[in-house]
């Protein structure tokens, strides 16, 4: 039997969210499955998935086929690249301490990414804040500056009338 790790689409209309299956390459999209392995939700930013590494891993060492979006998944979770050591292992290149070595400088590195990707869109939404903050200030200030503009002839006149009528009323008495 052929099996494919695929994406099954769930969500609402222009929400999709996906749940990671092992399916039978003939079953439907959304069809029948063999097991479930993950989810991924692109409507986050940056996208939340959650896998479950070492059944992934046990089926594409089975001979599992990912496609293509499944692929960036496996790959971006390191699931990818474990084979592809276990591979290495297997053929002599280097020994198992080595590729553990290998992986987790890997996750290492790809944790470091992600943590200055959220703390680069966090640092953003910020900024962006700050500005929006400052504009509404800048805005509010010009408003307040017309609005006593817009009352201070005014009360310059009252003032102006209340001066000149006691001094038209002394006169005449």
């Amino acid at each position: 039997m052929a099996t494919k790790i695929r994406l099954q689409r769930h969500g609402k209309k222009g929400r999709p969210f996906y749940h990671v299956v092992v399916a039978d390459s003939r079953a439907p999209r959304d069809g029948k499955f063999i097991e479930r392995i993950g989810s991924y939700n692109p409507n986050t930013n940056p996208a939340t998935i959650v896998l479950d590494f070492e059944k992934a891993l046990d089926w594409m060492n089975k001979g599992a086929q990912p496609t293509d979006t499944a692929r960036a998944i496996l790959s971006y979770k390191g699931v990818l690249y474990k084979k592809h050591l276990q591979g290495g292992v297997k053929k002599g290149a280097f020994d198992e301490a080595a590729a553990e070595a290998k992986f987790t400088a890997w996750t290492e590195a790809n944790d470091a990414r992600i943590t200055g990707k959220k703390d680069g869109l966090a640092q953003t939404k910020a900024e962006t804040r700050k500005a929006a903050l400052a504009a509404e200030a800048k805005k509010k200030e010009e408003k307040a500056a017309a609005v006593a503009a817009k009352n201070a002839p005014v009360a310059e006149e009252t003032a102006a009338e209340e001066t000149e009528a006691p001094a038209s009323e002394e006169t005449e008495g």
